[in-house]
């Protein structure tokens, strides 16, 4: 399967999202091809500093010259990391995927964000549109803000878009850990961030767990 992680906007997690998936994915030793798209690389930064700390499983990036259907296909599972300041490689990657992951902070702008996004994915001319699917990331551990809930149940009502409940909280072990070249998981397996992510991989990927 074919999954980008994207947003036309900044700030999103989406490199962070994508690094642990790749961890979580090679663990669960499917083949993965890993696409870095983004001229930021920011993903290609913490999968060196990964296997430069010699972390195993070691992870591999590929650069937007893999964008075709057949290197695409030859892995178990692929994990596209886009970024808006190549567009060219954005609409490229969405002409080939199975489907679009994204996250999405809880804010107004985000949930504007996200509709335009899905408008810009319409666009792209296939045969058979891909699946969208959002979720909250870098959600707000107070239960007394109210914002994520309500960008929640924004995202439920968005047209085109397959909402799904497990989030992601806004947690100081993802920065950390990222920095580190490590998953969530890998640095505190029984945080609470660790269990939220697993969460969120047994909804997007329910045959690897089932």
């Amino acid at each position: 399967m074919i999954t980008i992680v994207g947003s036309l906007k900044g700030g999103s997690g989406k490199s962070t999202l994508t690094f642990n998936l790749a961890v979580w994915l090679s663990m669960a030793e499917a083949k993965v091809l890993l696409v870095d798209a983004d001229p930021q690389a920011t993903l290609s930064d913490v999968v060196d500093v990964r296997n430069e700390e010699g972390f195993k499983p070691l992870l591999k990036v590929h650069g937007k010259e893999a964008l075709n259907e057949e290197r695409l296909r030859a892995a178990d599972e692929t994990l596209i990391d886009v970024g808006t300041s190549d567009m060219e490689s954005l609409r490229q990657a969405l002409a080939l995927c199975d489907r679009v992951v994204v996250p999405v902070p809880p804010s107004q702008a985000d949930i504007w964000s996200t509709q335009r996004f899905i408008q810009m994915i319409a666009s792209v001319k296939r045969d058979t549109p891909p699946e969208i699917i959002g979720f909250i990331n870098r959600g707000d551990t107070h239960h007394a803000v109210q914002e994520t809930n309500e960008t929640a149940a924004a995202l439920v009502s968005l047209p085109g878009l397959r909402f799904i409940k497990p989030r992601l909280s806004q947690r100081t072990v993802f920065r950390r850990s990222f920095s580190e070249g490590l998953a969530v998981f890998e640095l505190e397996s029984r945080g609470k961030a660790a269990r939220e992510f697993l969460a969120l991989v047994a909804g997007l990927y329910p045959r690897l767990v089932g």
